[in-house]
């Protein structure tokens, strides 16, 4: 039986990460020992709260927007995000010299959107229960003439996200599992592209919150599920429906996916900040919500993790850490 070729390689990871080189940060790896004594297994926390931008999604954006000819940057570059791929389109074409123009919900928190329009991008708004933000990125495009570079439904997207994984790999050696967070599935197809690539007999786990369990439903039907607009605090995976693209390389490359509650995902953050030392928006602590409350499995070992972002504003995160709400 003939096996179709995954649409992104460990080639287009490593090349992916020669353009990166320079423009992206080398993101710092944690460790700590009281972690590892509540997980019971060795875990280096890959930070991408430090990344440009805050979070991973300038990997990408990057990767796809520096490959765009010059009359594609003359007339801009269009996306459609909840905050961190925003903010990613909109550095990238800063760096590269260019214009964007981003369709973001009305709900998306403050701090993401006041950064977007910060890096210079216009900003157009929808309605995120009501609208179809793909559909109303690409009548945009089309009718300004501009290139769209979507969220994670892209192979220069997807490789350009793996390249946390291999750096990950590279800084601390084999890893016996790779946790990570699912949103519409780019960061996870990366990943595990990366690190499947690289050692076959890693596991690679998604988390997902228990409200948009879209992907982990979709990996078990064998197609595409689309569940209700997720109302969660992790606002980065309010996805209902996983990406064409990635669940192509998701269901051949992942082994299992854990959802987390909201509950949990605060109880991350507060550790996150009392025991680390670092901010975390509830996206980037789904993973660690995971190992923490033993929704992923009884992992041992030495397991990475993916902290994907720490984009929220001091406001929010005060007010989800003490109360909850």
């Amino acid at each position: 039986m003939t096996t179709t070729p995954l649409p992104v390689t460990l080639d287009d990871v490593r090349d992916a990460a020669d353009r990166i080189k320079g423009v992206a940060h080398r993101t710092p790896v944690l460790h700590s020992r009281t972690l590892d004594a509540l997980v019971g297994a060795e875990v280096h926390l890959k930070c991408e709260n430090y990344q440009r931008v805050g979070a991973f999604k300038f990997r990408g954006a990057y990767n796809a927007a520096s490959r765009l000819g010059p009359e594609q940057l003359a007339r801009g570059i269009a996306a459609y995000s909840s905050g961190n791929h925003a903010q990613a389109v909109a550095l990238a074409a800063r760096e590269l010299g260019t214009r964007a123009v981003i369709v973001m919900p009305e709900d998306t928190p403050r701090s993401k959107r006041e950064a977007t329009a910060g890096y210079g991008a216009e900003i157009v708004t929808y309605d995120r229960y009501t609208g179809d933000r793909a559909a109303i990125a690409q009548a945009l495009a089309e009718e300004r003439g501009l290139t769209l570079i979507p969220p994670y439904e892209h192979p220069h997207v997807i490789a350009g996200q793996g390249t946390a994984a291999l750096e990950l790999l590279e800084e601390v050696g084999e890893l016996d599992a790779l946790v990570v967070p699912v949103g519409g599935g780019g960061l996870i197809a990366g990943s595990a592209t990366a690190a499947k690539g690289l050692l076959p007999g890693i596991r690679v786990i998604g988390v997902e919150p228990e409200a948009g369990d879209d992907t982990k439903r979709s990996l078990e039907a064998g197609h595409r599920v689309t569940v209700p607009v997720p109302r969660t605090i992790a606002d980065g995976q309010a996805i209902d429906t996983p990406g064409e693209l990635t669940f192509s390389v998701n269901r051949r490359l992942v082994d299992d996916i854990a959802l987390v509650g909201d509950d949990e995902i605060r109880d991350a953050m507060r550790f996150a900040f009392e025991r680390l030392k670092t901010v975390i928006e509830p996206s980037g602590a789904s993973p660690l919500a995971a190992l923490l409350a033993g929704r992923a499995g009884r992992l041992t070992g030495r397991i990475g993790v993916i902290v994907s972002g720490g984009n929220i504003d001091a406001e929010r995160f005060a007010r989800l850490c003490a109360t909850g709400t």
